[in-house]
C-alpha cells in the first residue's frame, strides 16, 4: 500500500510491504509495534529500535513525539490522496481551529499571544507530561484568536489550549 506521510509541512512517499518499507524510494526493514493499554509505539527500522509517542489527532492525522520533540503528522493513503485531488482546493493544507492538549499535563510556557500570527511548526505551548517537557507547535499558518490557558495549568486530554484563524481571514 502507498502512502503519502507530511511532516512538519514535507511530505514523503512510503509503500509498506510487509516489514519492507521503501521510503522516497530507499527500502528497509521496519515494523511498528504498540504497547497496549499506552501511547507508546516501538519502531524498529533496520534493526534501530525508536520509541515514539502517537496521539491519534483525527483522520490520518498523529502527533508524534521523540524524544520530546512533537510534530503532527497526517498519513494519506493513495486513494484518498486521488479523492483528494479530484476536490477543489486540493493541496493547500487546512488549519485546525484550535490546538488541543495531546495528553494531560501542566501548562509550563505559552509562546504566543492574542493576535499574533504563527506559522506552521512554529512554538505555541510548552506542556509538561510524565515528567517530560513537550513543545507543542502550530500545525499551519494562521492568527492566534485565542489563549484558552493559563502558565501553572493543569489541561485534560483534548482540552483546547490555543484557538486561531487563518492569515486570510
Amino acid at each position: 500500500m502507498k502512502y503519502s506521510v507530511t511532516l512538519a509541512g514535507r511530505t514523503i512517499e512510503v509503500e509498506v510491504d510487509g516489514e519492507r518499507v521503501t521510503v522516497n524510494g530507499r527500502r528497509h526493514a521496519a515494523s511498528l509495534g504498540v504497547i497496549p493499554g499506552t501511547c507508546l509505539r516501538h519502531l524498529l527500522v533496520d534493526g534501530r529500535p525508536i520509541s515514539l509517542v502517537m496521539v491519534a489527532a483525527g483522520r490520518g492525522c498523529w502527533e508524534v513525539t521523540d524524544r520530546g520533540d512533537r510534530l503532527d503528522a497526517e498519513v494519506v493513503d493513495e486513494r484518498t490522496r486521488h479523492i483528494r485531488s479530484l476536490a477543489e482546493g486540493a493541496g493547500r493544507p487546512v488549519a485546525a481551529p484550535a490546538l488541543r492538549a495531546p495528553m494531560p499535563g501542566l501548562v509550563v510556557r505559552i509562546q504566543v499571544e492574542e493576535g499574533q500570527a504563527v506559522v506552521a511548526g512554529g512554538g505555541v505551548i510548552v506542556l509538561e507530561a510524565m515528567k517530560m517537557e513537550n513543545e507543542l507547535r502550530a500545525p499551519a499558518d494562521g492568527v492566534v484568536r485565542a489563549v484558552r490557558v493559563r502558565p501553572g495549568e493543569a489541561v485534560e486530554k483534548g482540552q483546547v489550549l490555543v484557538e486561531w484563524r487563518s492569515p486570510a481571514s
